[in-house]
């Protein structure tokens, strides 16, 4: 059952920008920041509608006010439009027309249906897994409209259930009873939830999962593991719910080794290849990747396929040479446990680290080893993870075969 949520003001602000910001607006980007304000018509509460003015006192753009971020509006259109019932009924088929190839695909039951600013939908994601939907929160705007988004939720995509995440920057923001993991309409759940991915039976835990409970950004590159896995051993690092490891095993190979930091990682991986592909030779190694890298370069362990697919090392601009630090450090503990001939696949999901940064990372990283790399792919976002602006780009990941 909803709780009692707070409205939007029936009274919307008038809000001034400098030249700049208005530039960036009329080229698309979906976010004024506090420094581009110049003034507004009195002081608002999270979710109000701001309506932005150019200095002739034309309209350039409606969005949420959010007081308490650098983010200070989120905005959702530059036409003049009623932002209520309709419109986010609009939002939600648009976002449909994005991912045609995927929502009729039988094989692929989890998939994000709202990619934040992406889907003109700022601070908000949601994810699909079978037949429940998770809502993740990044701003404290969608609580004025969180029940009218839910009606249409309801009303267009039906799911079984919806589940509410919030993120920890909300804590001190959320209205009283909502809380994080909170089942908002449907029935209750008593564990994980089963969907497929790439026809491969798959579970997250959308109540107190990482994110929404699953890491759906990644399908299509393991799709690509999954077709060069034939025969190979394979090693899979931050391996988290065994997404690679069991595409891999499901592509043939001969056996997966997979490692991540957190038991609990190691054991969904296990699990997951238990259910997926109870044949191949698998173990795991809970520990931190790369400790355990170095101690299976010492053993003089080698693979023909090496995986490193790490969480985000940059989370904000500051950590940004600190990021392409460890990335290279990656690099050069994973190129030594490739056969030569064999298959290195890194990827970063830091927005702030460029792909061209990247990839000069990677490869003169493995220079420096004694490695040559020559890259046979270069991958971002699959379909459900579409990238409207510069900022909205996170996802890079480099296919490159190693040799010495």
């Amino acid at each position: 059952m909803l709780p009692s949520l707070p409205r939007p003001s029936q009274r919307n602000l008038a809000v001034r920008v400098t030249a700049d910001a208005l530039r960036q607006i009329r080229g698309g980007h979906p976010w004024i920041f506090d420094g581009s304000i110049t003034s507004t018509s009195h002081d608002g509460a999270p979710g109000d509608l701001a309506v932005v003015f150019d200095d002739r006192r034309n309209f350039a753009a409606i969005g949420l006010w959010d007081p308490a971020s650098p983010i200070r509006v989120r905005i959702l259109s530059t036409r003049q439009e009623p932002i209520g019932g309709d419109f986010w009924a609009a939002g939600l088929a648009a976002a449909d027309r994005r991912r045609p190839r995927l929502l009729g695909d039988v094989a692929t039951t989890g998939l994000r249906r709202i990619h934040g600013e992406n889907d003109q939908m700022p601070g908000l994601v949601a994810d699909q897994y079978g037949d429940t939907l998770v809502l993740k929160l990044y701003s404290a705007v969608w609580f004025a409209h969180l029940t009218a988004l839910i009606e249409q939720l309801q009303s267009v995509w039906n799911p079984e259930r919806i589940v509410v995440r919030l993120a920890r920057n909300l804590s001190d923001q959320t209205p009283p009873g909502l809380h994080d993991g909170q089942i908002l309409t449907g029935s209750a759940l008593t564990g994980p939830v089963t969907f497929q991915e790439n026809g491969l039976r798959m579970q997250a835990d959308p109540v107190a999962g990482q994110k929404t409970g699953y890491f759906l950004d990644q399908r299509a590159n393991r799709s690509l593991v999954q077709a060069m896995a034939l025969d190979a051993r394979v090693l899979d690092v931050f391996c988290c719910h065994g997404g690679f490891s069991v595409h891999a095993a499901a592509g043939g190979a001969r056996s997966v080794h997979a490692t991540d930091l957190s038991p609990h990682a190691t054991a969904a991986a296990a699990e997951h290849l238990r259910v997926n592909t109870p044949n191949t030779p698998f173990d795991t190694t809970t520990g931190d990747a790369f400790e355990v890298m170095d101690q299976l370069a010492h053993q003089r362990e080698q693979f023909d396929l090496v995986v490193v697919d790490p969480p985000s090392f940059a989370p904000r601009a500051a950590a940004v040479p600190g990021a392409l630090r460890a990335y290279s450090r990656l690099t050069e503990l994973a190129v030594k446990l490739v056969v030569p001939g064999g298959v290195l696949v890194q990827a970063s999901c830091s927005s702030r680290v460029s792909a061209d940064a990247f990839r000069t990372t990677v490869l003169d990283s493995a220079t420096r080893s004694g490695h040559q790399l020559t890259i046979i792919n270069e991958t971002g976002h699959d379909e459900d993870h579409p990238v409207g602006f510069p900022e909205g780009a996170y996802l890079k990941a480099v296919f490159a075969t190693v040799t010495r």
